[in-house]
């Protein structure tokens, strides 16, 4: 079945339809799972942040691992933000966290945006000129490949009357459309809104927030336990290559391929969020915060010591001892070698 909504032509098919089914059907139990899973969600929420914050800036050039966004985020109130990476860290977490505690206030306006922008680039000392305003000068979608360079994904809107005009007609399209499906809605918005670019920096990280302030107002709830951002960093080469098929037949275009990457997105975090909570239901399988982010680290730099656990994730020695032996105790973690040179692996 082919639809045009927005200008922009989609086709649905009855794989779609069934993926969009299975994320409604999962969000109408989802009120009992919460009340179910309150200690374990609280758990999730705050690993799924870190990993939100990490993912989402990392996709736009930051080098900052999740251990070192942890720590970050842990210490913002007496940390001096001098790198750039951290002052884009601090700016997404503080943003993220707006949105989770006050999205059913904020309103889907050009004042709104423009605020969330302000927020997001708040620490950024080179983005003071331009933040909560509207490009004043071209730019471009670009990626930031392996090696460092940059390549161009696609042309964006003009800046000046384009721009405000186009963003006028975005919002005012999203207001009023009431027929379309709101997660329809959802990926469309976002597409729009990447396409358009409407502020010199930080389109990208917005974007993504944009989605999550979208999905909560629209009632989808568990979006806040599981890293939507960490599912596109993941398919990063994938998303770009979307965005750039699709932007090259604009404006008219077919969007068909863009909405089923978003959908399959959400279809596989929401997949991940249950297997999560499965894992939760053994309480001697149970972890904390501090067990979560030493084992995530053991998992990505196998062969650590304690003295290097402690130094990197910022952890006192021995809190570090302690917990990598309630995780050898839960046979999540093995001991390699004795004393000084005891090691440990995930198992």
């Amino acid at each position: 079945m082919s639809i045009e909504i927005n200008q922009l032509k989609l086709d649905i098919d009855m794989n779609l339809m069934i993926q969009l089914s299975n994320l409604d059907r999962f969000d109408a139990s989802w009120n009992s799972i919460e009340k179910r899973e309150g200690a374990s969600l609280k758990q999730l929420k705050s690993i799924a942040t870190v990993k939100s914050v990490g993912a989402s800036t990392r996709i736009e050039g930051s080098k900052m691992s999740d251990d070192e966004v942890a720590v970050l985020i842990d210490k913002i109130e007496i940390t001096q933000l001098e790198l750039r990476d951290q002052q884009e860290v601090v700016g997404y977490f503080e943003t993220l966290d707006t949105i989770t505690d006050n999205f059913a206030a904020i309103e889907i306006t050009e004042s709104q945006i423009k605020g969330l922008h302000n927020l997001l680039l708040k620490h950024g000392e080179k983005d003071t000129w331009h933040r909560g305003q509207y490009k004043q000068h071209s730019n471009a979608v670009e990626a930031t490949l392996n090696n460092g360079t940059k390549q161009i994904i696609f042309r964006t809107t003009e800046p000046g009357f384009p721009t405000q005009d186009a963003m006028n007609r975005l919002i005012d399209w999203y207001e009023q459309d009431t027929n379309t499906l709101p997660l329809i809605k959802t990926a469309l918005f976002v597409y729009e809104f990447l396409s358009i670019h409407p502020f010199q920096d930080g389109n990208g990280r917005l974007s993504r927030l944009l989605a999550s302030l979208l999905l909560l107002k629209n009632g989808y709830a568990w979006i806040q336990y599981i890293s939507f951002e960490h599912e596109i960093e993941n398919r990063k080469a994938e998303y770009y290559k979307v965005l750039m098929e699709t932007q090259r037949n604009r404006p008219g275009e077919n969007v068909t391929a863009w909405l089923q990457f978003f959908i399959s997105c959400l279809n596989n975090i929401q997949r991940n969020l249950l297997q999560k909570l499965d894992q939760h239901k053994d309480p001697a399988q149970a972890l904390s915060l501090r067990e979560q982010r030493i084992l995530f680290f053991i998992q990505n730099y196998p062969g650590s010591k304690s003295g290097e656990i402690a130094q990197k994730l910022d952890i006192a020695l021995p809190t570090v001892k302690k917990t990598l032996k309630d995780l050898t105790n839960k046979n999540l973690v093995a001991k390699i070698g004795v004393g000084r040179g005891t090691a440990y692996l995930v198992e």
